[in-house]
């Protein structure tokens, strides 16, 4: 996983360095708050972000902020790392966007165990998406076989929207998938095959007695 440090101390932004890539996943880092916005709004961004709440030129909360007004087409989740414990404080980063906090100095399981979490949960939101897309794609084609659709009263032929004149079995194919199979109605059977539906009653009032 490919996750964005915002961190403008130069040892802790070190230290996360190296736990991120010993845990396996891709590290891009920002010394301020201006340059991990760069990195967020640029083609290759991150889907997970440790943010370090007191940053020059744009702090924590408002890049929270930005984040949720203005990436919208990609969820990344936030992880806002600060030494303040207060309720307030921690209330005042969830608000702003945060998806979880980290209080300074962290543990390193703690860590850890959060951004397995947020990893989990971008997994999910993935899954969501996919099943959407599947969902609206389905409902596309149930779409296509509403409305109104001329029909000859007699071949029963259907006009499709270039004015050509489709089989019906041809054009629910082409719209659905559906696949048919040839079969006979009763009444069908009785009008043009009357010895074999009489062979079929026969056959069925033997059995019955």
């Amino acid at each position: 996983m490919r996750i964005l440090i915002a961190e403008d101390d130069p040892i802790s932004r070190r230290l996360l360095e190296v736990l991120l890539n010993r845990w396996g996943h891709e590290v891009v880092s920002a010394t301020d708050g201006a340059d991990a916005w760069q990195q967020l709004i640029s083609d290759q961004r991150p889907r997970l972000a440790i943010l370090d709440w007191m940053m020059p030129k744009i702090d924590g909360l408002e890049l929270c902020q930005r984040i949720r007004d203005k990436i919208t087409d990609d969820y990344i989740y936030i992880i806002l790392l600060t030494a303040r414990e207060d309720k307030e404080d921690i209330i005042a980063g969830l608000e702003s966007g945060a998806d979880d906090y980290v209080t300074k100095p962290f543990d390193h399981s703690e860590l850890q165990s959060r951004i397995k979490a947020g990893l989990r949960i971008l997994s999910l939101k993935d899954e969501l998406s996919r099943k959407v897309s599947e969902l609206e794609e389905a409902l596309e084609h149930v779409k296509q076989l509403q409305g109104i659709m001329p029909i000859c009263m007699h071949c029963h032929k259907i006009r499709d929207e270039g004015q050509d004149w489709h089989r019906l079995e041809e054009y629910i194919q082409q719209h659905s998938e559906a696949v048919f199979t040839h079969a006979l109605c009763e009444e069908c059977l009785e009008k043009y095959y009357p010895e074999v539906a009489k062979d079929k009653d026969a056959k069925g009032s033997q059995s019955v007695d």
